[in-house]
């Protein structure tokens, strides 16, 4: 076992850490970051909409009447409504600060670049189909493209500059001015082919071709178990599964939840919404306490470890845990590189998500709808995301048993071997 663990170390880390650390791939992640308070507050303003609280629901209608839902409405336009705009600028804004250029204009010259791709209304007014969940993978696209051309342009010094004395803001402005004309004009011929010569808008052909058929790969019962089996184990050699994985999750994961919540607002059941697996999903039915199922590991490790020094370090991780942070565990105690913790860190995430997967399609418990930070303590997580049902927070309890037990067994061994360690440290000391 470990020279197989040492030759994945060798081999396969260094190739996984160069793709964690892919510029493109972290301008996506931390563009979808820049954008989650705007997801966060869209989706309590859906759920206050929809609380299945009938007294609640009376009580909001008698104190401000029978419209008292716009205002949630209004939120929505602002957040879920726009989530692929707001997504071009926030990658964009994080691509080009890597390469230390104009940031602002870079992100400006990409939401530009997309609003000219996208189709119009028969009015001439911008479509929000394409603004939203459904233009998401045009909307990466077209901030990473549009960027990448806007930085070269940029650095080949084609700026117009202006004399001494003219506010540092305008002479921004003209340095960019060449490089966004160029970026725009190659925009404009792009939606001139697509739309007048061949027929189709971009934002249609991709959808159809790439997106929505990934998006159905992705919340396969399969494809899921393959993430968090990814995440767990590279997690386990020390790197950061959650980080490296996380633009393939939020790209596979987010449109279906906000597809969910776009029904749910509408007022359709969160039992007939169409997407089980969304990222809310793994947050609150997986992640709890961390990549591993952390709290399953503490409760387990309260259980059944009587090393003094192990139980203390799980008396100092719980607090972490309980807002779903895992690094004091995975360090401390460690699980990292640790051959006996290697099955149930693995095992434990591909478990829950399988029970929840079957309880969720059955019928039991509703699907994700609200997208909560993932920092929720469990139980309250699960309520929230599942529109204020207690069948989320029921599951949350049940998986946590569940990966508890699986943890038992390899604690007790981890327990006996550190406790014959002891022994054995104790008897070398006392014949020397």
């Amino acid at each position: 076992m470990q020279n197989v663990f040492k030759a994945f170390e060798n081999k396969f880390l260094p190739v996984a850490g160069r793709i964690g650390s892919q510029r493109h791939l972290v301008a996506i992640r931390d563009g979808f970051a820049a954008i989650l308070p705007l997801i966060i507050i869209g989706s309590l303003a859906v759920l206050i909409n929809n609380l299945p609280i009938e007294p609640f629901q009376n009580f909001m209608v008698n104190i401000f009447g029978e419209g008292w839902k716009d205002l949630g409405g209004y939120i929505w336009n602002g957040t879920f409504a726009i989530i692929s705009l707001v997504v071009a600028i926030g990658v964009s804004y994080s691509l080009a600060r890597s390469y230390n250029v104009d940031a602002l204009a870079a992100a400006l010259v990409s939401v530009a670049s997309l609003i000219i791709i996208s189709p119009m209304t028969e009015d001439g007014g911008i479509s929000l189909q394409w603004m939203s969940a459904a233009g998401l993978f045009v909307s990466l696209l077209v901030a990473i493209v549009a960027t990448e051309i806007f930085r070269r342009l940029s650095q080949l010094n084609l700026a117009i500059k202006m004399p001494d004395g003219v506010p540092e803001a305008v002479s921004r402005s003209f340095a960019s001015l060449i490089p966004a004309m160029i970026v725009l004009f190659i925009f404009g011929l792009l939606q001139v082919l697509f739309i007048d010569v061949i027929g189709v808008s971009l934002q249609d052909l991709i959808y159809k071709a790439i997106q929505a058929p990934f998006q159905n790969a992705a919340g396969t019962l399969p494809a899921v178990l393959g993430i968090e089996f990814t995440k767990s184990f590279l997690w386990f050699f020390g790197l950061h599964g959650s980080n490296i994985l996380e633009p393939v999750i939020e790209a596979a994961y987010l449109p279906g939840l906000l597809e969910n919540t776009k029904l749910f607002e509408q007022g359709v059941s969160a039992h007939d919404v169409p997407y089980i697996i969304t990222k809310p999903f793994l947050d609150v039915f997986v992640a709890m306490g961390g990549t591993g199922t952390g709290i399953s590991l503490l409760i387990a490790l309260f259980i059944t470890v009587k090393a003094k020094q192990v139980r203390s370090l799980g008396k100092m991780s719980a607090p972490a845990a309980l807002f779903n942070i895992n690094e004091p565990i995975i360090f401390g105690l460690p699980i990292v590189l640790n051959p006996m913790l290697f099955i149930p860190f693995i095992l434990v995430p591909l478990v829950n998500v399988t029970i929840a997967y079957f309880a969720t399609s059955i019928g039991l418990v509703p699907k994700t709808v609200v997208m909560v930070p993932w920092t929720t303590p469990p139980i309250i997580g699960g309520y929230l995301a599942t529109g204020g049902s207690i069948a989320g927070s029921i599951l949350q309890i049940v998986n946590l048993a569940v990966g508890a037990l699986l943890y038992l067994p390899f604690l007790k061994v981890l327990d006996r071997s550190m406790a014959r360690n002891v022994t054995n440290a104790s008897t070398s000391k006392k014949v020397v």
